[in-house]
């Protein structure tokens, strides 16, 4: 009998295995599922889909999707949650104490006081008051879509958040809604904080009041400048006229004021005109886009003067000159803004010793002001003054001039940009050719003793730009050295020695001592050598504080200390930096030495102390500079002629009696007054200088010794005598004795002028007509070796005080 088989899904027993261990259950199509899963590979599951790769390696590390979806929600979550918590917890608070008048105490560095700021002009005025044209003016300037937006701005709110936190300085962005909450509610302080209650205060407000109300708010708690708080304070400060009378033009220029309402004032600082006009023009060009303005109107509106500045009378003398440059100071060097700063309540410690600020006012008083008779003399009604005096080893103001007085003229001549400096911009083009070990067009190293031509209107040789300046007087002096053209600055060897070293290199080196680099018209250039950039009075004293110190620039400042309350404000590092390399400082201040000893400055040797500095007269003499420093202590002095009713630049010829005004004389005596006083009961103290290789005077020649060896990479033609200073007279003595005789044919045309630069370039020099042709003898024009002298003697000499006679107005720069 045959074996049954098993029943299907019963696998058969092992003969081997006990009775009662039981068997497995064998799945019949299990064979047929294993092939499955063979054919199908090793990743997929029964139901043919892929089992879960366990992560190896650095991807163990990586988040999953699921996780980042969940971290996202999470986040949402939590900043929903802020959200509606920082709503229902803050709560729209009463006015800020802005709304309060508050004083701003300004200190002498001693602790007494110089002045203190006017309580906060506001007058508050209903929206129906303000023309809608002004209204529309700001919304241009400030917040275009302020009726259709909504009360904050998330992305500009995160875009400032962020800024403030990274350092990166303040930025707005904030719609009109937040900025009236800040005004109104808050305070200027930039802090997260600050910006976090801004949001939901906005927010709150723009839900509970109308858009009109904002507006209304808005307009009556803006800063405006000139202490002026609201548009109808704005209005009288600007234009002496209630808001409602305002036309669109001005309601278009106070507008523009929000932005930046000290540095656009048009009036207070002139140099930011062409910034403010930009701005005013985005405004009325707003106006036109939004439809709120024609084109033709725009077309033909015009810029509104604001009218004059009317000062407080505790601001009056010289504090309100202070006062304000402290200011601009504090706001330029973000110290704090300037609506910050206007809210008041601020002690601030100056830089300024008060008895050389007396020091410094005595001097002009005496040795110019004393002396200006407007009522009989018309020039005398032109002249200003400014003046600053720094330490150049600490970088602190210890002195300021601004004008005559601030209650009558508002503009500070200390800080204004707008007159040339002429010839006190010299030295720079000198430090540079040091600084860059340059050499002349032959290849010579520029040293104070390298030879030159100063024939007058020489042209320059090398640059791009053909320029031919002029001397002072019209003067030629043939072949001479750097330091003789230092100390009769002559025009036409510094023209050339600006392009040997390159103007872009002087540019820089005028910019590494302290000169701004958006100074008005520093354009680099053969021409920039006269100094016809308009640098102020206080860049000038920054970079001359610089070659004081020895080639070290330690930025300038006016504050020692600001609290608040209990607070003490930070203020900016000021660490010193090399600028340029002391040789190339001391080789300029050894020939700025020479020019108060033996050339245009000799009237600073009056303050009894050893002094280096330089002479400058502007253009049609619009101004006259003189900038000197002792070992301890720099001051720059300017004159400057300007109409006190229309405030054009005028020349001053005629002032004070005198033909003409330069920087050798009446500055240069207030420099000597000035630093006698300031210095009085210290030892003069000389100059420690090191100087650059060869730029020690030569030893005088003695009938034993040999001629000096050239050196073959530096040939040089033999030193001429110094030319002795233009003498007054009434002949024609350049003509037929300086001319002709000696100076054309026998010193000029072959022996320095025909070899050097003379033959080729101007006609060669002529000693011989500056010694005996009266005042102008000798002056070159000619290319082949012979020099004619074409002006008769009637002026004075080179930037020192008038001789007889008034020479004629002329255009170019000493």
């Amino acid at each position: 009998m045959s074996d049954q088989s098993p029943p299907p899904g019963w696998t058969p027993r092992d003969p081997d295995t006990p009775p009662d261990v039981p068997q497995p259950r064998t799945d019949p199509s299990a064979p047929r599922r294993a092939l499955q899963d063979r054919q199908q590979g090793p990743h997929q599951g029964r139901s043919g889909k892929k089992a879960r790769r366990r992560r190896t390696g650095w991807r163990r590390f990586l988040p999953t999707w699921r996780m980042v979806l969940g971290g996202i929600l999470l986040v949402a979550l939590l900043i929903g949650g802020a959200l509606v918590a920082g709503y229902l917890l803050v709560d729209i608070p009463p006015a800020n104490a802005a709304a309060t008048a508050q004083s701003n105490v300004y200190l002498y560095s001693d602790g007494s006081q110089i002045a203190r700021d006017g309580e906060v002009n506001r007058v508050n005025v209903p929206l129906s008051q303000i023309p809608r044209s002004v209204q529309q003016a700001v919304l241009a300037a400030e917040d275009r879509d302020f009726y259709s937006e909504r009360a904050v701005d998330p992305k500009a709110m995160i875009r400032a958040a962020w800024n403030t936190a990274t350092g990166k300085g303040t930025q707005s962005g904030s719609t009109i809604t937040q900025q009236y909450v800040k005004n109104y509610y808050l305070g200027q302080e930039q802090t997260i904080k600050r910006k976090a209650k801004e949001f939901f205060i906005a927010i709150k407000l723009g839900r509970e009041k109308s858009k009109n109300y904002i507006l209304e708010g808005y307009l009556n708690t803006s800063y405006f400048g000139r202490n002026a708080y609201g548009i109808q304070a704005a209005a009288q400060a600007y234009y002496g006229k209630d808001v409602n009378k305002l036309t669109t033009a001005e309601g278009a220029y106070l507008a523009t004021l929000l932005n930046s309402p000290s540095a656009f004032d048009v009036v207070s600082h002139p140099q930011s005109r062409p910034r403010a006009l930009a701005r005013w023009n985005y405004v009325l060009d707003g106006m036109v886009k939004k439809q709120w303005l024609t084109p033709a109107e725009r077309a033909t509106t015009r810029f509104p003067e604001p009218g004059k500045v009317r000062a407080a009378a505790s601001l009056s003398g010289q504090r309100g000159y202070l006062v304000e440059a402290i200011k601009d100071y504090i706001v330029d060097n973000k110290i704090l803004d300037d609506k910050t700063l206007a809210e008041g309540g601020y002690r601030i410690t100056t830089t300024i010793d008060k008895r050389r600020q007396g020091a410094l006012v005595d001097a002009v008083d005496s040795e110019m002001v004393s002396k200006l008779e407007p009522e009989t003399r018309k020039a005398d009604r032109l002249v200003r003054a400014g003046g600053v005096s720094i330490d150049p080893a600490t970088g602190k103001v210890l002195a300021m001039y601004g004008g005559i007085d601030y209650t009558k003229q508002y503009v500070n001549n200390a800080t204004r940009h707008d007159y040339q400096v002429a010839s006190t911009f010299k030295p720079f083009v000198f430090a540079a050719a040091v600084e860059n070990d340059s050499r002349t067009q032959d290849g010579r190293r520029i040293t104070p003793n390298t030879i030159y031509n100063g024939d007058n209107k020489r042209p320059v040789v090398g640059g791009r730009i053909r320029f031919a300046p002029e001397n002072e007087g019209q003067v030629s002096y043939g072949n001479i050295t750097v330091n003789t053209a230092t100390d009769l600055s002559v025009n036409a060897v510094y023209a050339q020695m600006a392009v040997d070293v390159g103007t872009g290199k002087v540019k820089k080196t005028a910019i590494d001592l302290g000169i701004p680099e958006n100074t008005p018209n520093f354009v680099p250039g053969p021409a920039m050598a006269l100094g016809t950039l308009q640098a102020g009075v206080l860049d000038m004293t920054q970079a001359y504080a610089t070659l004081a110190d020895h080639g070290r620039r330690t930025p300038y400042t006016f504050v020692e200390k600001i609290t608040k309350g209990g607070d003490t404000i930070g203020l900016p590092q000021r660490t010193p930096t090399q600028a340029i390399s002391r040789e190339a400082a001391d080789t300029t201040t050894s020939m700025l030495v020479s020019v108060v000893d033996n050339g245009t400055g000799t009237a600073a040797l009056a303050a009894g102390h050893p002094a280096a500095g330089k002479t400058g007269t502007g253009e049609l003499d619009r101004s006259a500079w003189f900038a000197a420093y002792t070992p301890d202590l720099v001051t720059v002095i300017s004159m400057m002629g300007q109409d006190p009713d229309t405030g054009t630049l005028e020349s001053l010829y005629g002032a004070l009696g005198e033909a003409r005004i330069g920087g050798g004389g009446y500055p240069a005596r207030i420099w000597a007054a000035y630093t006698k006083t300031a210095l009085e009961g210290t030892d003069p103290v000389d100059f420690d200088l090191e100087l650059q290789p060869g730029a020690a005077p030569p030893p005088p020649p003695s009938p034993e010794s040999e001629p000096p060896q050239e050196t073959p990479d530096e040939p040089s033609p033999s030193t001429p005598d110094r030319p002795t200073r233009p003498a007054p007279s009434n002949t024609t003595g350049g003509r037929n004795q300086g001319g002709q005789n000696n100076g054309g044919q026998n010193q000029g045309g072959q022996n320095n002028g025909g070899q050097d630069n003379g033959g080729q370039d101007n006609g060669g020099q002529d000693n011989g007509g500056t010694t005996q042709g009266g005042d102008q003898g000798g002056t070159t024009q000619g290319t082949q070796g012979s020099t004619q002298g074409s002006t008769q003697g009637s002026a004075q000499g080179t930037d020192g005080g008038p001789a007889e006679g008034l020479r004629p107005p002329s255009a170019f720069l000493e």
